[in-house]
């Protein structure tokens, strides 16, 4: 009777931890904007892999309570299998990218690819914990160990964004005879009569100020701006066509003091829509550099104050 019972709340830990896992997978499932994960085949491929994430994370705990040590082995089986799915994903969206109009950036489609792979665990992580609980103490102690894994993954599972490392003003385009310029900072040259009209007509431009040095690295990255520049021409759309370099959106550096100028020929004209959607464009996690954490700096503002 004692060996059904435990049996017993096994199976119920197990379950309890499986669906929990399931649903921190869905409430990490989104397509928005970017139409990624596409629907509705790529739900079910993430929606699948969450399940078998979920499951493991679950049947790792009755499994070590029973010191069958290989459920560990089982575990590192899983995290190449996802491993193999991040690199799946990059393959995939590099593919895509190339018959873009706007493309994503390799720095965009490795950030994405890594945040699949990492959702993963999240998943594992929230179905071991609810699991290790309920068998642990009791099914109310694993729900609500549950309920907070779930608030654990709603904060880890988006990063920050633009509007925390830098101030997003409108700006003026100017076209002075071949130079275009966004407010004082040079953008390129634009030679044909015909595009410095279409540019004088729709162009649009916006100022980043970065914050303190930290922004300043990050947003001068390659990879952030062309982020930037897809989420834009994504949500406004963009006003050219294949074969046309001198409409192609571009984010360019003022050199003396680290400001990005981003120019875009959007379908819709709303500027304070442009400012928000700048202000939401994702942090890359390669993108990301912290100049002032180096020791050399910390040593001289400590000496400084």
């Amino acid at each position: 009777m004692q060996h059904y019972l435990i049996q017993n709340k096994f199976l119920v830990g197990v379950l309890l931890g499986i669906a929990f896992g399931i649903i921190s997978r869905l409430l990490m499932l989104r397509t928005d904007y970017r139409q990624y994960p596409t629907y509705p085949h790529g739900r079910i491929i993430h929606i699948s892999l969450g399940v078998i994430a979920a499951a493991l994370g679950a049947v790792a705990v009755p499994a070590l309570f029973n010191k069958d040590y290989t459920a560990i082995t089982f575990l590192s089986l899983a995290a190449q299998q996802f491993r193999d799915v991040r690199k799946m994903e990059r393959e995939t969206l590099t593919k895509i990218d190339s018959m873009e109009l706007v493309s994503r950036g390799s720095t965009y489609i490795e950030g994405i690819a890594m945040v699949f792979e990492g959702r993963n665990y999240l998943v594992i992580m929230s179905a071991l914990l609810t699991s290790l609980f309920a068998i642990m103490l009791n099914v109310w102690v694993g729900i609500v160990a549950g309920l907070l894994s779930l608030v654990l993954v709603e904060k880890l599972k988006s990063g920050k964004a633009m509007s925390h490392i830098a101030a997003v003003h409108t700006a003026v385009v100017k076209v002075d005879g071949p130079d275009l310029f966004v407010d004082d900072i040079y953008i390129m040259n634009v030679g044909l009569k015909a595009n410095q009209d279409i540019i004088a007509e729709r162009g649009m431009g916006f100022i980043l100020t970065p914050y303190n040095s930290n922004g300043k690295v990050t947003i001068s990255n390659l990879g952030q701006r062309q982020a930037i520049l897809y989420d834009m021409a994504t949500i406004l759309g963009v006003y050219r066509d294949d074969g046309e370099p001198a409409l192609i959106p571009m984010a360019k550096l003022d050199m003396k003091d680290g400001r990005l100028a981003v120019f875009i020929l959007p379908q819709e004209m709303d500027a304070e829509k442009g400012k928000k959607v700048i202000m939401r464009v994702p942090i890359l996690e390669s993108a990301v550099r912290m100049p002032t954490e180096a020791s050399v700096n910390k040593k001289e503002a400590g000496e400084n104050g």
